[in-house]
């Protein structure tokens, strides 16, 4: 898929209002693993992706979790904590290493409000953003582990800079919340159909047309909610 140096959200905006947004913004990377925050923290800021993936992870009393959805290059962690101050209602952790621009949370409100075309940008993120949550709800309870696994590699390598993903078994169990002999046994069955090679600590996207054969229905509509905020950015990521 083609390379993007920015963030959409960022790119989509007139110039203007881009160039005062950079202003107030401050480059920072992240290593694999990296926390932004953990539930319940105080949100004090936001991270425009530009290269990379965050991981939105939900766990239960009993120490499992599961992955809600996961940020990249077209969007920004807490998109509507600067309109309702709030908390973190996920561990925001990072899964591939990357980079991006930091606002601080106080700065964003303000020139949010100076800027609707800024406020207008997020607002419209968090709405995709939250038709990719309820996607994924149903998916998680009607779908096979393996299609939910296929769906989730795509998902991850419509954002990486590379066919190779820097995955563990145990990080994939915990993104699915599922067994790691579940994970195992699917992505061995992918391996044998081509679509990926399977290797320990990474994964490789062999053939993309298998592995989106293999997986679910609901990857089409994650992936039309990604080509959406990239119209007018950049090419179909598909190219």
């Amino acid at each position: 898929m083609p390379l993007h140096d920015g963030n959409f959200l960022i790119d989509s905006l007139p110039p203007e209002d881009r160039a005062a947004l950079l202003e107030i913004a401050r480059p920072f990377e992240f290593a694999v693993g990296h926390v932004f925050c953990e539930h319940g923290d105080g949100i004090s800021s936001v991270e425009f992706l530009e290269r990379g993936v965050i991981s939105a992870v939900f766990s239960m009393q009993d120490g499992r979790g599961v992955e809600a959805y996961m940020v990249g290059r077209e969007g920004a962690t807490h998109p509507m904590a600067f309109e309702v101050p709030g908390v973190c209602s996920a561990r925001l952790v990072g899964q591939l290493a990357g980079a991006g621009q930091r606002v601080d949370m106080t700065k964003l409100r303000a020139l949010a409000i100076e800027r609707p075309a800024i406020r207008d940008a997020l607002v419209g993120y968090a709405a995709r953003l939250l038709g990719e949550l309820e996607q994924s709800t149903a998916c998680n309870a009607l779908h096979k582990a393996e299609q939910r696994f296929a769906k989730w590699l795509l998902r991850c390598h419509d954002r990486a800079d590379g066919d190779t993903l820097g995955l563990t078994q145990e990080f994939l169990a915990n993104m699915l919340g599922a067994q790691r002999t579940t994970v195992n046994e699917a992505a061995q069955h992918l391996q044998k159909s081509g679509a990926i090679r399977y290797m320990r600590g990474s994964i490789k996207v062999l053939d993309r047309d298998a592995l989106e054969r293999a997986s679910c229905e609901c990857y089409a509509a994650h992936y039309e909610t990604l080509r959406q905020m990239r119209i007018g950015v950049e090419p179909d990521p598909k190219d």
